[in-house]
């Protein structure tokens, strides 16, 4: 028999609460992957078992036994977890990010309305990265801007707890439908041809086009189910509105009550659309408060079209636009979900609230 060559191996024994301990590192479901195998590695080199033969019980390789097994035996279960690492000394210090978010805030460059993340850098001393990555990290965008309307309706707070009620606990026995029209819809057709989209290369298109007529899309929204009644007229008067209640009256359970939601365009309430309501008065209509387009659901919908439709659509007629226009609805109503109003009223006068404090104290300051 050959004798075996090296240093022995230094036995590995074992406290009670240290074999609790490994054990249960080993199984507990939250430790890390690499500690329970270290545990493992423990376990096993205690019964007395070479290191090469843990290796291969466990899968791993034979250094990685010796490594564990000798930390162990030198500093016990604190050498299975490991050393904090040392990074990169930090180069930004807290001074400069307070630096970088009031000057964006509160300050504007020189010659511009807004900072870019070169022209901050330049004037606080800082690269371009940190100052993006600041940015990032407290939301700050200076380059997106919003637009905002404060509605001056003296009916506003009645009109908007109307209208979210409908949304959030609908009548019984009723249709909640939101109306509007997405008028002077133009045909356009491309100078040139579009060159398609090819990997690493999107769709491309001349800035430069063709008119070839508009056509106006008038829609009733059920929020309930998401399905649209929509049609296409090349004018939006009274008379083409009047037309469209009568498409609304037709596609309508006759035992349902129908509640319109609208705003205040003036085709809305002309002599001719007052008449039609008087004859059919199962038709409620409720007005969105002035300049509060965004209570009205069915711009959520107007604004799908123009990106699958008129946005990016080459369309050499009124006709071939409405076409597909017709086409979208007929697809949109084979896949339909329900518009989930979230927000109460009172959050919403809430928001106005806050916003109007806010502006507030701006103008005072600029005072």
């Amino acid at each position: 028999m050959m004798a075996k060559v090296g240093r022995p191996m230094a036995e590995l024994l074992l406290t009670d609460e240290e074999r609790a301990e490994l054990k249960r590192l080993a199984r507990r479901r939250k430790t890390a992957n690499g500690i329970a195998t270290r545990a493992r590695i423990v376990l096993r080199c205690a019964t007395g078992k070479e290191n090469l033969d843990v290796a291969e019980e466990l899968g791993v390789h034979y250094n990685t036994v010796c490594r564990w097994r000798r930390r162990f035996l030198t500093e016990r279960l604190d050498g299975l977890f490991d050393e904090p690492r040392v990074g990169r000394p930090r180069t930004i210090s807290d001074d400069d990010v307070e630096r970088v978010v009031d000057t964006t805030l509160h300050s504007k460059p020189k010659g511009a309305t807004h900072w870019s993340a070169d022209l901050l850098a330049r004037d606080i001393g800082l690269s371009k990265s940190a100052v993006v990555r600041i940015w990032r990290a407290f939301g700050l965008r200076p380059s997106k801007s919003e637009a905002f309307s404060l509605s001056k309706d003296p009916q506003f707070v009645a009109k908007v707890r109307d209208i979210v009620g409908l949304y959030m606990t609908p009548p019984e026995n009723a249709l909640v439908l939101c109306v509007d029209e997405k008028s002077q819809m133009q045909a356009l057709d491309r100078t040139q041809p579009l060159l398609p989209m090819v990997p690493t290369h999107p769709e491309r298109r001349t800035p430069s086009y063709m008119r070839h007529g508009t056509t106006s899309l008038f829609a009733a929204l059920n929020v309930a189910t998401g399905k649209v009644i929509g049609k296409t007229f090349r004018r939006h008067r009274s008379t083409e509105f009047c037309k469209f209640l009568g498409e609304i009256e037709r596609n309508v359970p006759e035992d349902l009550e129908v509640h319109l939601i609208m705003d205040n365009y003036a085709t809305h309430k002309t002599e001719a659309v007052k008449r039609w309501l008087l004859r059919h008065p199962r038709f409620k209509v409720h007005f969105t408060p002035t300049s509060s387009s965004w209570l009205n659901l069915v711009e959520s919908f107007f604004s799908i079209v123009s990106r699958r439709v008129t946005a990016r659509g080459v369309h050499r007629s009124t006709r071939a636009l409405e076409q597909d226009v017709r086409a979208f609805l007929d697809a949109h109503n084979e896949h339909l979900a329900p518009y989930v109003w979230t927000k109460t009223a009172d959050q919403i006068f809430a928001s106005l609230r806050r916003y109007c404090d806010t502006a507030n104290q701006v103008r005072a300051k600029c005072n």
